[in-house]
């Protein structure tokens, strides 16, 4: 498992986009990890699957609702990954109002999920691969801070725990 002090994997997500601009098609676009991240704070967090309860209910609108907060408190972006496609993610991202705060990053073949070593079989529930819910803060592509939940957990993963970290790494 990936550990503070690392680099995150190499590779790309993707993310739906909604508006035609600056180098954009419209639809699914593909993003270089170490170039999104470059000279950036980026809160990421992860969760096993989109339109499922809890990462519905409380995981991503946690996030959504404290974007301005952790702008506040030095993060550039934040992102949301999920091993779902990106036509998925944007579907989600509309109905969690996410635009404009939580970039919703589809990790399709769960490609960065494998290499970061956050992986979650829940094959025996007909959900095949998926990312352990956790959250991470990194900084110029570099893993400062990392949550991971425990098995059925959400408690260490939120966006107040993320929050207090964003400011704890300003100060």
């Amino acid at each position: 498992m990936i550990k503070p002090g690392e680099k995150l994997p190499a590779g790309t997500l993707n993310e739906f986009i909604e508006v035609e601009g600056d180098g954009c098609s419209l639809g699914p676009n593909s993003f270089d990890i170490a170039v999104a991240t470059a000279g950036k704070t980026v809160a990421i967090f992860a969760l096993p699957g989109a339109f499922t309860p809890t990462c519905s209910a409380k995981h991503v609108p946690g996030y959504v609702t404290s974007a301005d907060a952790l702008k506040a408190a030095g993060v550039d972006e934040i992102w949301c990954i999920s091993v779902n496609d990106a036509f998925v993610m944007g579907a989600w991202g509309r109905e969690q109002k996410s635009i404009g705060k939580v970039r919703m990053m589809a990790d399709g073949s769960a490609d960065f999920t494998k290499a970061a070593g956050l992986t979650l079989d829940l094959t025996s529930r007909g959900m095949g691969l998926r990312s352990n819910r956790y959250s991470m803060l990194v900084v110029d592509g570099v893993v400062k801070t990392i949550n991971v939940e425990a098995a059925g957990k959400f408690e260490v993963s939120d966006a107040d725990t993320m929050l207090r970290q964003a400011r704890e790494l300003k100060a």
